[in-house]
């Protein structure tokens, strides 16, 4: 550990707590989904489809800020662009704060997820280069899964309490606390591991993303509405802040026990059983007549992309050593989820939730091809001998 030299995170628990804190903070919009759509609707009396759009601002300036850095990850300053990328979400959040104005937010949003995009990406492909980007990926998420809990149990009361520009604060607050931590942001790798050979990605790996980017739509679908879906069934909000609670608990689960099952499963075969059962939870939620069957599909709905995630994420890093495909990671994740509330709340307000059951089920048999033709590459001569 005394000869280092840059490119991969050291392995120091100082290291790996600042890359769970900056995964968590990019990723809070998986968390923060259903209570940001809904104190938009409530609070600031947005139609569905104005708050879908506002979420999918932040998510589409995420996306194209990692498009842009995903090719560049080994040329970047990363400290800089990790600091400074939450140091700048967290000054358009506390701007946010103070506008009740629909296209000022949108625009605030698209600015916070240009920078909070940039510094996710550098953070996931620093990731990819440790020396075990499956168990650190499997770490982070439980990290997420932590910071669930306390999201889901003290932000929607406070919301209620203090309406809805104290999310912005919350998410304002959060972006900057990380900032500071990314001052030490790690950037060195082990000696022997500089050197990576930066090829193309195979076919595999493509098809991985793209199995990935579509499980992450169907996730933005039905959890961006879960709120809405809760209220407008009658159930109460009370009820429906507990079962947020719930859901960050469940969620502490899946990325601790994919890391532990990591020399155990098929990642492919996780994958082919994660994407249709994600799509019945889907319709189980958008169509319940009942709280308890809308309660205990919504409780695990997350989870599943969590732990399928876990190992296509240690997979990717095994097909591409480079880091470049892992830094794209926001891109998968956010391509889905930045189309998924615009999208929710447009053919929630036109089709009913029966049409976002329908939707679910398209998009689950999109994401369940892709991960059969990884499958399929797999078994190749080429893609055994790469």
């Amino acid at each position: 550990m005394q000869n280092l030299a840059q490119g991969r995170a050291p392995e120091t628990w100082r290291g790996r707590g600042i890359l769970m804190l900056c995964h968590f903070t990019g990723m809070v919009d998986l968390v923060a989904l259903p209570v940001w759509v809904g104190a938009l609707v409530q609070h600031y009396q947005f139609s569905l489809e104005q708050a879908g759009i506002t979420v999918t601002a932040f998510l589409a300036g995420a996306v194209a800020a990692s498009l842009f850095t995903a090719p560049r990850f080994g040329r970047l300053p990363r400290t800089a662009c990790v600091a400074g990328g939450y140091g700048i979400a967290a000054l358009a959040f506390a701007g946010a704060a103070f506008t009740p104005d629909f296209g000022i937010l949108a625009l605030l949003h698209l600015v916070a997820g240009l920078a909070a995009g940039t510094a996710l990406s550098v953070t996931h492909g620093t990731i990819g280069r440790s020396a075990d980007p499956h168990r650190l990926f499997a770490l982070a998420g439980t990290a997420l899964g932590i910071g669930a809990v306390v999201f889901y149990a003290a932000v929607p009361p406070a919301i209620a309490t203090h309406g809805g520009a104290t999310l912005f604060k919350v998410l304002g607050g959060l972006m900057a606390v990380t900032a500071l931590a990314a001052l030490a942001f790690p950037r060195h790798a082990k000696a022997g591991h500089e050197h990576v050979v930066h090829g193309r990605l195979s076919r595999g790996a493509w098809w991985a993303i793209f199995g990935v980017t579509a499980m992450a739509l169907n996730q933005a679908l039905t959890f961006s509405m879960l709120d809405r879906i809760g209220i407008m069934r009658g159930f109460g909000q009370e009820a429906v802040n507990q079962l947020l609670v719930v859901v960050g608990l469940v969620n502490l689960l899946p990325a601790a026990i994919a890391g532990f099952l990591d020399k155990r499963l098929n990642p492919v075969r996780v994958a082919l059983v994660a994407a249709p059962l994600q799509a019945v939870l889907a319709v189980t939620i958008s169509l319940a007549a009942g709280y308890p069957q809308y309660a205990l599909a919504a409780s695990v709905y997350p989870a599943v992309l969590i732990f399928m995630h876990t190992f296509l994420f240690g997979l990717i890093a095994r097909l591409d050593p480079s880091g470049r495909a892992l830094a794209s990671t926001p891109a998968m994740m956010m391509t889905g989820s930045a189309i998924g509330p615009a999208l929710a709340g447009t053919v929630a307000t036109h089709a009913g939730f029966g049409g976002l059951a329908a939707l679910a089920v398209l998009v689950g048999a999109c994401a369940t091809l892709c991960f059969a033709l990884v499958a399929r590459q797999a078994r190749t001569p080429a893609a055994a001998a790469a």
